[in-house]
């Protein structure tokens, strides 16, 4: 009887499931990005499952362009020095509004793998975040993530892609896995909007060693570029302003391409 109990005990404290994400870390992310916060506001959002918190950063101008979704990176938060925040802060000075989300977390120092099964979550606050912007008239929207945030954006795009302007994928690895969720590659074949593949000269070696099967994965896609970033390292630590300018010249340029089709 008392070793059923114990396991009873067990039981209830064991998470629902091994892919659920780590709500109190979010919370305290949450936490920590209000702390910091002097640009933006922060906005929850909810899908049918959980509430997140993102922050929203408008433009400059009234008018603008449209709104990116950013997506942070593994062991970050969506206020994250320097690339996130450069992002989020930057665009909005060049006529694209910003939301970055919280994506779903793992226990700290979780390995990258152990996310893959957090990627059908992801999708949902993707979905979410696109039914909000819509609900407010938001016109273009494009997709951008950075590291394991890119590999989320890659497998939400798949089935946006009525939904989405363009996709911006920052430092995304394609690695050997069977996991049906980051079969990176696979994905990228079926995303026929403008995508952006754009790295560090020194990023992950599972960035950097996917170059050729990336290009390769897009070159039935018209829209598809691939760009390196020079004597960059994964962190863009001294080169978020310039990868930034990257980003925001691509898009008004996409934009304006999209514009001259509709006329």
């Amino acid at each position: 009887m008392r070793q059923k109990l114990c396991l009873l005990i067990i039981a209830c404290l064991l998470p629902l499931s091994i892919d659920a994400a780590d709500q109190p870390r979010e919370l305290e992310n949450a936490k920590i990005t209000e702390a910091q916060l002097k640009i933006g506001k922060i906005v929850w959002l909810e899908t049918a499952a959980e509430k997140f918190f993102s922050v929203y950063t408008q433009t400059i101008n009234k008018g603008n362009l449209g709104t990116v979704i950013l997506l942070h990176d593994i062991e970050g938060y969506p206020n994250k020095k320097p690339l996130i925040h450069d992002l989020r802060t930057r665009l909005p000075n060049h006529n694209w509004a910003t939301i970055a989300l919280q994506m779903p977390a793992r226990e700290t120092n979780a390995e990258l793998k152990e996310y893959y099964g957090l990627f059908e979550d992801a999708k949902q606050r993707v979905n979410a975040t696109i039914d909000f912007l819509q609900q407010n008239n938001v016109k273009n929207i494009v997709l951008v993530g950075y590291g394991l945030g890119a590999m989320m954006a890659v497998y939400s795009a798949v089935e946006n892609t009525e939904n989405l302007l363009a996709v911006v994928a920052v430092s995304l690895a394609a690695p050997t896995t069977n996991h049906p969720h980051a079969q990176i590659t696979e994905l990228i074949r079926k995303i026929n909007i403008p995508l952006l593949d754009i790295y560090a000269e020194h990023d992950w070696a599972s960035v950097t060693a996917s170059v050729r099967k990336r290009k390769i994965a897009g070159r039935d896609n018209p829209h598809y570029r691939n760009v390196s970033i020079p004597s960059a390292k994964h962190d863009f630590q001294h080169n978020a302003p310039l990868l930034s300018k990257r980003i925001y010249s691509w898009l008004s340029r996409t934009f304006r391409k999209r514009e001259n089709l509709l006329r």
